[in-house]
């Protein structure tokens, strides 16, 4: 990233794999968590990849998810079986991977006589206890509300519950991680850059790239990986085309708008809920950013521009409604602070209900002349698995397989060894760490000790540096956020604007007013390129 724009395609190495040279293997297109996760996996097999993405990295639907890690419960009811075992085995691994950014979180699930009956909730449970093993995650359990602290905040009609576990992750953060260690392992990572063109032939793909701001690039590859979302089907009518000119798009895509609003906290404790409506559909309202509280989420069919989905008045009443026929302190629009849409690309049966679409992915190649792989679905639970499979995949068209890996691998900030001796268990590690944190920087205020270790992890020294005091960490910008931290987001993860940094990285433009936000905007105006260089 410290080149100028197209310079890192000049004077291409031999191809290690045999073959015509080109400038890399692997020609990825979009930067959402399944992007980053490919180029991560592919990179660490030792592949040559290039990830480019037209925007930020996970600017779009990976950072407008419900932040969850989950098994999806709700799909039991759909018999998708294969699906929720393959997510719920993903649970683990991920924390393990990054605790510092992926924790366990306890769900409150309020009964409703009118809803589901107890058997059936019981029946579902269990089976979601048990289609995949557990070390770090606690089982379900049937609890009292009028005497459980959940139970405080809900209405009194509502006296039986029962908790069962999924975990959280700061999905911006998740996508980013990944294109950290896909860089660190030697992939290059081109964000703000468009594909305009992919011209297949039968020696492989060559595709103009567009910087913004920069001169057209040309690269080179021997594969090319369309994992570009819900712009995935138009990137294969528009962008790629085959020797012959014909379009390679196979299939369809349904678009699918999720929202989800963001009000000052509903309640003190730090367990979620999940609320059903009286179509049964998923209400989740969860912990957010110490003092708001996240509602979501909506689905509605979805015909515009992906780049500029918006919460409408009707999704902002729903959700309200939904929340306030559980809480006892109702929940109106005026209420909202902030919200925010992601739009998710859905394929297979489109014709039922929305939300009982299938979450899982389906992984296409196209092996006719250059070989192409296009990514179907998926949901940021199974991105590590899709990787997986994609770089299996990938590996035998290429002719060379080469061994999975990221299993057990651990993502960049995620290797607390070095602060806290042998790890043990995710959750309790990362709280050992934020202790350690706290006693080399003991000077940092307490929140801001716990904000810097959640999203660096073992990284906060690059952050941090040499400081030995707060006012060496350079001007508070905004609330929390000092020049030091700005200028490690510019030089390491990419952040060019203050939206980046206040709405992805850092969250910070929740706590921050209009005044400040501007300032962080300023700010980024006179030294984000500097950072850069």
């Amino acid at each position: 990233m410290n080149n100028a724009p197209g310079s890192e395609f000049a004077n291409p190495s031999p191809n290690p794999a045999g073959g015509s040279a080109k400038d890399c293997d692997v020609l990825v297109v979009g930067g959402g968590i399944n992007g980053a996760g490919i180029a991560r996996d592919l990179a660490g097999r030792g592949w040559r990849v290039v990830l480019v993405e037209q925007d930020d990295l996970g600017s779009h639907t990976s950072s407008a998810s419900s932040k969850l890690i989950h098994g999806g419960l709700r799909y039991l009811e759909y018999y998708e079986f294969a699906m929720v075992r393959k997510s719920l085995l993903e649970r683990e691994v991920l924390l393990r991977s990054a605790p510092h950014i992926i924790r366990p979180l306890r769900f409150v699930m309020p009964h409703e006589p009118s809803m589901r009956p107890v058997w059936w909730i019981r029946l579902g449970l269990f089976l979601y206890d048990h289609l995949a093993r557990r070390e770090v995650l606690p089982g379900s359990e049937g609890i009292d509300l009028r005497c459980h602290p959940a139970g405080e905040a809900l209405q009194d009609r509502l006296v039986r519950g029962f908790v069962y576990s999924d975990g959280w992750v700061d999905d911006a953060r998740l996508v980013l991680l990944n294109a950290m260690d896909a860089r660190d392992h030697g992939a290059q990572i081109r964000t703000h850059t468009r594909c305009k063109s992919a011209q297949r032939s039968a020696d492989g793909w060559s595709a103009v790239l567009q910087p913004a701001g920069g001169p057209e690039a040309i690269v080179t590859a021997r594969l090319l990986v369309n994992a570009a979302g819900p712009w995935a089907e138009a990137f294969l009518r528009g962008v790629a085309r085959s020797d012959h000119g014909e379009v390679l798009a196979t299939r369809h895509q349904k678009l699918v708008k999720g929202s989800h609003i963001v009000v000052p906290r509903c309640f003190d404790h730090d367990h979620a809920y999940v609320f059903q409506d009286q179509q049964k559909r998923i209400i989740f309202a969860i912990p957010y950013e110490e003092r708001f509280t996240m509602i979501g989420t909506t689905d509605s069919q979805f015909t515009g521009d992906p780049k500029q989905p918006r919460i409408d008045a009707e999704e902002k009443a729903y959700l309200c409604e939904q929340a306030s026929r559980y809480f006892k302190r109702p929940i109106s629009p005026t209420d909202v602070v902030w919200s925010f849409s992601g739009v998710r690309p859905l394929f297979g049966d489109t014709s039922g209900e929305l939300s009982s679409i299938t979450r899982d992915y389906l992984l296409e190649s196209n092996v006719g002349a250059a070989p192409l792989l296009s990514v179907w679905g998926g949901k940021i639970t199974t991105y590590r698995k899709l990787a997986e499979e994609a770089a299996n995949k990938i590996g035998h068209v290429l002719g060379e397989p080469r061994c999975a890996w990221t299993e057990t691998a651990l993502l960049p900030g995620g290797d607390l060894r070095e602060w806290i001796g042998i790890a043990q268990r995710p959750d309790t590690d990362i709280e050992r760490f934020i202790v350690a944190v706290s006693e080399r920087y003991h000077w940092l205020a307490p929140a801001l000790t716990r904000r810097l270790a959640h999203a660096y992890g073992s990284r906060v020294d690059r952050v941090l540096g040499d400081a030995r005091q707060i006012s060496d960490l350079g001007e508070e910008v905004a609330p929390g956020l000092y020049e030091a931290e700005l200028r490690y987001l510019c030089r390491e993860e990419w952040a060019i604007a203050a939206e980046d940094i206040l709405w992805r990285r850092t969250k910070r433009g929740l706590h921050c007013n209009s005044a400040e936000c501007q300032r962080v905007a300023d700010w980024m105006l006179r030294n984000a390129k500097a950072q850069r260089l």
